[in-house]
């Protein structure tokens, strides 16, 4: 599948962008790997293990006690927020920007400061659900003004894990079901 081919969703995720030198050379795949911070991969590795083991619980949930599934939810949401926390750490606050769009392709957000077309940055990205964070670099793809002194920048991702890829479908879907649902009840609420 091309990169250009997943969609995009409206939605406000922190974000950390770090531009970088126009002369930077991305680091290989191993390199890549290896510069993950611990924290980032550990976070994608629970938010695996949680996704397939939602899929089976699904496949599950008529023959287990319904106790037993509210207590290992209660379990799955203490140990989100305790995720969600330590991840917000990772988060400083000089690089902070808030998206218009994300997708697993790429993300647009405002900036006050405008960056050259083709500059690499580091990305961070903060996810709520599901709960994780995403490291990677991206390439600036566009930077048009918005307003007297703002740009809206367009980030194309040039090293990303697959498995993180994966975070931002789900994480794109998530909140796109959100807005489907809330239409659907405006519309019920309208009639």
């Amino acid at each position: 599948m091309n990169q250009d081919e997943y969609f995009s969703v409206h939605a406000g995720l922190t974000i950390n962008v770090e531009p970088l030198p126009e002369q930077f050379e991305l680091p290989d795949d191993l390199t890549f790997i290896r510069e993950i911070p611990p924290l980032f991969r550990v976070a994608s590795e629970c938010s695996e293990l949680e996704h397939n083991a939602e899929k089976v619980l699904q496949q599950e949930s008529k023959n287990m006690n319904r106790t037993l599934l509210d207590y290992l939810a209660a379990q799955n949401h203490k140990i989100n927020l305790l995720l969600s926390f330590v991840l917000a750490q990772q988060d400083d606050p000089a690089f902070r920007q808030i998206t218009q769009t994300f997708g697993a392709s790429q993300l647009t957000y405002i900036s006050g400061q405008p960056l050259n077309a083709g500059s690499p940055v580091r990305l961070k990205l903060f996810l709520e659900n599901p709960p994780a964070a995403v490291y990677c670099y991206a390439s600036v793809q566009n930077c048009q003004p918005v307003g007297d002194d703002h740009f809206e920048v367009t980030l194309h991702y040039t090293r990303l894990q697959e498995e993180d890829r994966d975070l931002l479908i789900r994480a794109a879907l998530h909140i796109q079901q959100k807005l489907l649902r809330q239409r659907a009840m405006q519309r019920n609420d309208n009639q």
